[in-house]
Formats: C-alpha cells, structure tokens, sequence
C-alpha cells in the first residue's frame, strides 16, 4: 500500500509541472499564450537587453506579448500571410535562421583563442596605412585656372591667400586648410598626388578628380599610433569568425556540384 500511495504521490507531482509547463500566461479573443511562448520570450529578452530581470518586468512582459498577439491576429484577419511579398520575407527569414545554425554547429568546435587574435593583430597592424598628411589645397573648375594659379605659386604667392580667393570648395575660408588624413579618406588621383610630394612642395600640374581641378600643398607628415590591441578586440573575433566561415563555405563548395548559368 505504501508503495502504491508513493506512486501516487509521484503522479500528483508530475501532473503540477507539467500543469506548470504548460498553463498560460494570458488569452487574447480567445487564443492563449502558453508559459512557454512567455519563457522563450524572456530569453529573447535577455539576449537583446544585458542585465534584463524577468522577475521584476513580468507584468510588462506579458502585456507586450498581448500587443504582439493582437497585432499579429490582426495581420491574419487582413491576409498579410497571404501576400507574396510576405510569403517571401518570411522564406527568406527561414533561409537566413537555418543558415545562422549551420554555421554555429560548423564553429562550435573551433573557439577563437586569444592567441590567434594577437597574430591577427599582428598582422593588420603591418598590413596597415599609418602615415598621415597634412596638405592644403585649391579647387577650381578648371584646367585653365589651376594652372594659372601655379604660376602665381611660382611668383611666391602664398597659398593660403590664393585658396581665399580662388578655391570654390569648402575649404577655400580657411585658406585650403585639409589637417591631417589617410590617404585612404581621399579619392585615389587625390591621394596619389599627395603621396608623391616632398613636405613644402605643391603640384606643379593640376590634379583632377571628380570635384574639378586641384592645386595641392604637402605641409606635413607624420605617422599615427596603431589602435590598440585591447580596442579592436571585438573587430579581431569578427574577423576571425569571418574566416572560419569562409573555410567552411570552402569546403561545402569543394564537395558541391556547381553549376554557374549566368
């Protein structure tokens, strides 16, 4: 008998989780919204919002999931699942989810170690543009009036005084004045020119680029602190997952039959 009122017992309390499990938090026209639907949004939340409490938001929580159901009976009602725009959304939302998972049980076992973002640092640091410039410039619509003030630079016409008066970019106020810059922040005839310069010296041909015609003065140069590698270590891991994606696309592609129509 004690053995059957211990079975019992064991039933009773198997019955209250599973009730637990699976009781609702709320009903909207009549659909409920499960426990589960309320636990799986929970670690929706979590995951977006750091340091989010649960148990201090409940109420909150459970009034969104209302709102989200209304609004989401109310897309039924108005056949928005039956829009082809919708339906392809929705596919390719698919598509992107099962993909992301793919790649998570690619790299699971493949952690990016420290060590290998040091190396990565290593080696974008020596791949990097460190070297700044510091120039002044002239901009002018013409061939013709670039060439015309290069002439006046030879006759020692200061250049900040012929920038004030001629130049029609930007700059022209504050006598060319660019400050310092990467060569990469400059369109490419641009920064070819500059890099071509001894400190002191100006173009002595007109540059052109897709703003008009530019005379250039190289005043400085100098080169820039690397980042460190504590400030770029998010960057480094992307880079790294980056990669490890890459050789497992390589490898499904080196087992696929391809077949490019286009």
């Amino acid at each position: 008998m004690k053995s059957i009122a211990y079975a019992l017992f064991i039933l009773s309390i198997a019955s209250q989780v599973s009730y637990a499990a699976n009781k609702n938090v709320a009903t909207v026209n009549g659909k409920p919204i499960s426990q589960a639907t309320y636990d799986a949004y929970i670690k929706y939340k979590q995951a977006k919002i750091p340091g989010f409490d649960p148990s201090q938001n409940k109420q909150a929580v459970i009034y969104e999931l209302v709102g989200r159901e209304l609004m989401y009976q109310d897309a039924l009602n108005k056949k928005f699942d039956k829009d082809p725009d919708v339906i392809d959304q929705i596919a390719q939302q698919r598509i992107n989810l099962l993909i992301k998972y793919a790649i998570k049980e690619a790299t699971k076992d493949k952690q990016i170690t420290d060590a290998e973002m040091k190396e990565e640092y290593d080696t974008q640091i020596k791949q990097a543009n460190l070297k700044e410039y510091k120039a002044r410039h002239i901009l002018v619509k013409t061939e013709e009036e670039a060439t015309k003030i290069i002439g006046q630079l030879e006759k020692n016409k200061p250049f900040a005084e012929l920038a004030k008066a001629y130049s029609i970019g930007p700059t022209g106020k504050n006598g060319g004045e660019l400050g310092w810059f990467n060569t990469s922040q400059m369109v490419p005839t641009f920064a070819q020119a500059v890099t071509e310069l001894n400190k002191g010296n100006y173009t002595k041909k007109p540059v052109q680029t897709k703003f008009g015609w530019h005379v250039i003065l190289l005043e400085d140069t100098r080169k820039r602190e690397p980042p460190t590698y504590e400030s770029v270590k998010r960057n480094l891991a992307l880079i790294l997952q980056n990669k490890r994606v890459k050789q497992y696309i390589d490898q499904l592609r080196k087992n696929a039959d391809i077949k490019i129509t286009k």
